[in-house]
């Protein structure tokens, strides 16, 4: 009987393969190639990495002020302490007095003279050859040596089946034509390259990842992306989806009635703004076609992204098809529930509202509505996507703030809806708007509307910065305006108090803001209420019950009380861009001047300092995006991180933009011109990955 191998550290780390050791790239590189005297390397090392060796002659355990390993080299020029504060009896052996010694690291003065505090140490012989390349430094797993992965990829470089993964096989002709002063070199020559440098190599070309080699790399990374996604919209075309075109004579129901799509717009307390409809001809024009939409709906927070939705979902209705709405929050999702309600219901538009929190009895009973096709319009949470949910037939899937799903949520909803038959329509919804180079790279598949004017009346809002010392003086500022018959919100990054993170918390400041306000009712919203109970404060404080809410970032979405025209965010620092503009979207709804105010406690740090600074000078949610993309990379904006898939290893949105461009080219070029050659990219590049850039 034979017993199954555990898995070897590298392979959990997904190195089990020599092309897969081949494209772990390092991260950065140590020189080791030069060897000074110690006498030199005091001199020449102090806030710089030095090499050096010596004999050591002496090797002690100190125990004050704490216990450390004191180890003392000599060479012929001069004498070197080492000090280690963590150390191992296996280190105490291999730094034994008398072995010699190859140290490496930052020379600095100590208490006994200077000293170097845990380098990097090697035993070798007095006369041992120094390395001819850089040594590469690699991202690794907790247990995981250097030394270990350094083996594991010399081993790889040399393994006859890596020269065909590696093999040159984009044509040159087109190489030479898109690139006509190109001095990048063979791939299998770059990637030996990053892996085994030159001792005179541009370092500085290495870390920044724009020597040629590492340019060589990201475009047949961006390539096999590009090839993906376009091969992606393809297949989309070829699908077959229902058309809903707007047939005038089929204007009328069965019963002679006015369309929905008609109705809805007779009963609209307001008119579309140009931006609207320009948007919903978009998007009108792509119901009427016989292939599914894919389309990204992008619009400021209140900038009416919800009614053109609700058109294009009676559309569909007037088909005699259903339309779900899928938003990634309860509050969120009911908001939408609560508003389509009031718009359709008049209509005689059948609504089932699906959720998690939904006892069982109702949740069979929507269920049911769904499947049999009683239900018109379904909308829910992630719960839509849930195994026992099944449309009757379900023409279009809205799914609002897309970003927050994660692409394999995203993925399951498109193949749920999908059948042998049919594919349902899709449009995403995100009042996050998606920079230039983001939707190049990862929306390439979608068609993007963008709704980019406000509705007639909307305030410009106000941004503050305040700190935290002067919070008295904000509650007072709070008074004189709930005075004036205004609501406000006061928002919190926690809901109870936390040992490591010693903020205020919403419980917390309910009750201070309680008894600071005693003629004014204050209300208590977060996530672990139960749903029934955050809804009964949501339409107290929307019915003016309310002055001030208390919230976590639970209202970060969704609600919409045009009476509420200040904003308060506690711990602002601790608030990303996103998240900020998110929540000051919800003032600014009404008619009243509104306030937005940023109260952060000291000290800041320079990228929060940053942040503030940008929130406090402009509402662009474009420009926010952009800040927002080179803060925290393309993962979390796309809910890619979700699905546990970097998307792209080797290439920065912003730094690469130029390549993006050139990859595109190259890749219509590949699909036209070497179809053949378009698989065996996609393999070596992807994998099985390439099914999340169908997302």
């Amino acid at each position: 009987m034979t017993t199954k191998q555990a898995p070897s550290t590298l392979q959990k780390m997904g190195l089990d393969s020599p092309m897969a050791l081949a494209l772990h790239l390092p991260s950065r590189y140590e020189d080791e190639t030069e060897l000074l005297t110690i006498e030199e390397a005091i001199h020449q090392g102090r806030f710089n990495s030095a090499q050096t060796q010596g004999v050591v002659i002496r090797n002690q355990v100190l125990f004050r002020p704490r216990r450390q390993m004191i180890v003392t080299i000599e060479d012929e020029t001069e004498t070197l302490n080492l000090r280690f504060l963590n150390f191992y009896p296996s280190q105490q052996k291999q730094m034994a007095v008398g072995v010699n010694i190859r140290v490496r690291g930052e020379v600095r003065e100590g208490f006994q003279g200077p000293e170097m505090v845990h380098p990097t140490v090697r035993a070798v012989a007095p006369d041992a050859p120094l390395p001819a390349s850089l040594t590469p430094v690699y991202p690794a797993s907790v247990g995981v040596s250097q030394t270990i992965i350094r083996k594991a990829v010399t081993q790889a470089l040399r393994d006859s089946s890596l020269q065909d993964s590696l093999a040159e096989f984009l044509p040159k002709k087109l190489m030479a034509e898109l690139l006509p002063s190109n001095d990048w070199p063979s791939l299998q020559a770059a990637i030996t390259y990053l892996h085994q440098p030159p001792a005179d190599a541009n370092t500085q070309a290495l870390l920044e990842r724009t020597h040629p080699a590492w340019r060589r790399v990201q475009f047949e990374e961006l390539l096999a992306q590009q090839i993906s996604l376009k091969r992606a919209h393809a297949i989309r075309q070829e699908r077959h989806a229902p058309s809903f075109a707007k047939n005038k004579e089929e204007r009328k129901d069965k019963r002679g009635q006015q369309s929905f799509e008609e109705g809805l717009l007779k009963v609209l307390p307001f008119k579309l703004t140009n931006a609207q409809d320009r948007v919903w001809s978009e998007i009108s024009n792509d119901l009427s076609k016989s292939f599914p939409m894919n389309r990204l709906l992008q619009g400021d927070v209140g900038s009416g992204k919800t009614v053109v939705a609700a058109l294009a979902a009676a559309r569909v209705m007037d088909h005699g098809y259903q339309a779900a709405i899928m938003a990634p929050t309860e509050i969120l999702a009911e908001q939408h529930y609560l508003k389509m309600k009031e718009w359709f219901e008049p209509l005689g538009v059948k609504i089932a509202w699906l959720s998690g929190s939904l006892r069982a009895k109702e949740k069979r009973l929507a269920q049911e509505m769904i499947e049999n096709g009683q239900a018109q319009l379904i909308i829910g949470t992630h719960a839509l996507i849930q195994e026992n949910v099944s449309f009757a037939r379900l023409g279009l899937a809205v799914i609002d703030e897309q970003h927050r799903f994660g692409v394999r949520q995203r993925l399951e909803i498109q193949q749920r809806v999908g059948s042998e038959l049919f594919y349902c329509h899709q449009l995403m919804m995100s009042a996050t708007p998606i920079p230039r180079t983001l939707a190049m790279t990862y929306y390439a598949d979608l068609d993007v509307s963008v709704i980019d004017e406000l509705p007639p009346g909307r305030k410009t809002i106000a941004t503050k910065v305040v700190k935290a010392s002067r919070r008295d003086e904000v509650i007072g500022g709070l008074q004189s305006w709930v005075s004036k018959g205004l609501q406000a919100y006061w928002v919190c990054p926690l809901i109870e108090e936390s040992e490591v993170l010693q903020l205020q918390t919403a419980v917390e400041s309910f009750e201070q803001l309680t008894l600071a306000l005693p003629d004014f009712k204050v209300g208590l919203v977060h996530g672990r209420l139960k749903a029934e109970e955050k809804a009964a404060v949501m339409a107290a404080f929307k019915a003016n019950e309310i002055d001030l809410l208390v919230a976590t970032t639970v209202i970060e979405v969704g609600v919409d009380v045009p009476n509420a025209a200040l904003m308060v965010i506690e711990h602002a620092e601790r608030f990303g861009y996103a998240q900020i503009h998110q929540l000051r979207g919800r003032v600014g709804r009404g008619s009243a001047d509104s306030v937005c105010i940023l109260m952060y406690a000291e000290p800041l740090s320079m990228a929060a300092k940053e942040r503030l600074q940008t929130l406090r000078e402009t509402s662009d949610g474009f420009v926010i995006a952009e800040r927002d993309l080179s803060l925290r990379g393309p993962g979390e904006l796309l809910g890619a991180k979700q699905s546990g898939d970097a998307m792209l290893r080797f290439v920065d949105l912003q730094r690469d933009a130029w390549l993006i461009e050139l990859a595109q080219q190259a890749a219509e070029r590949l699909l036209a011109e070497h179809a053949d050659l378009v698989e065996r990219h996609l393999e070596r590049w992807l994998g099985s990955r390439a099914e999340f850039l169908k997302a």
